[in-house]
């Protein structure tokens, strides 16, 4: 997907819920964060990070991880635009020990939502806010619970050849089709779709680059 740049678009019923005051600018390129941001009226621009994301250190906890490639995807942006608020995120999918990134293939997708299936897993999204004039860059991360029903081996197989699975950690997406196979979830909806709304609201509100609309 090519992005050079994106002005969110606000609508009667989200002009009325914040005013953006500094630029602010989002360090992905995922619809679904995009969406998110534009939901609630922010004016924000789109830069995605073009930066390697290497694997899972020895030992490196989800939490940490996520954190670390927020803030290399953070870093790589806002170097670009050093007036402007950067907002970096990742998001993973945590079963037991493995992290679980986006499948590499269909058999992979496959494996995935095979061991997903029947159990509880988190997904945690990793943020990293760079202000003009900190010298730290502010990072956090969110964890939401996720029930999944238990799927046979075809309803998965069915599912992949839609598509949707392919460029979705874990291998599901609980805003799309795959929301078949998720029976409850504890924590952040909007974590799990690929940003902690609520969280990101308050910290860009605490900064000033955000404030309640009047009109």
């Amino acid at each position: 997907m090519k992005l050079t740049g994106h002005k969110s678009s606000m609508t009667a019923q989200t002009r009325k819920i914040y005013e953006t005051l500094k630029p602010l600018v989002l360090a992905s390129g995922s619809p679904r964060r995009r969406e998110l941001l534009g939901s609630v009226g922010l004016d924000f621009t789109v830069r995605p990070s073009k930066a390697d994301e290497p694997a899972p250190e020895a030992g490196e906890q989800p939490e940490a991880y996520a954190m670390r490639m927020a803030r290399i995807k953070a870093l790589d942006i806002a170097g670009q635009h050093p007036k402007s608020v950067t907002l970096g995120s990742d998001t993973i999918v945590v079963l037991g020990a493995e992290i679980m990134g986006k499948p590499v293939s269909e058999e992979d997708a496959l494996r995935m939502l095979s061991a997903l299936s029947g159990k509880t897993h988190q997904v945690i999204t990793g943020c990293c806010l760079i202000m003009p004039g900190e010298k730290k860059p502010l990072s956090f991360s969110v964890s939401t619970d996720v029930v999944m029903r238990e799927s046979l081996v075809r309803e998965l197989r069915n599912y992949i050849t839609t598509g949707e699975p392919m460029d979705k950690a874990g291998a599901y997406a609980i805003q799309g089709v795959g929301s078949f196979m998720v029976k409850a979830i504890s924590g952040s909806y909007t974590n799990v779709v690929g940003l902690p709304l609520a969280r990101i609201l308050e910290v860009l509100m605490k900064w000033g680059v955000i404030v309640p609309r009047e009109d």
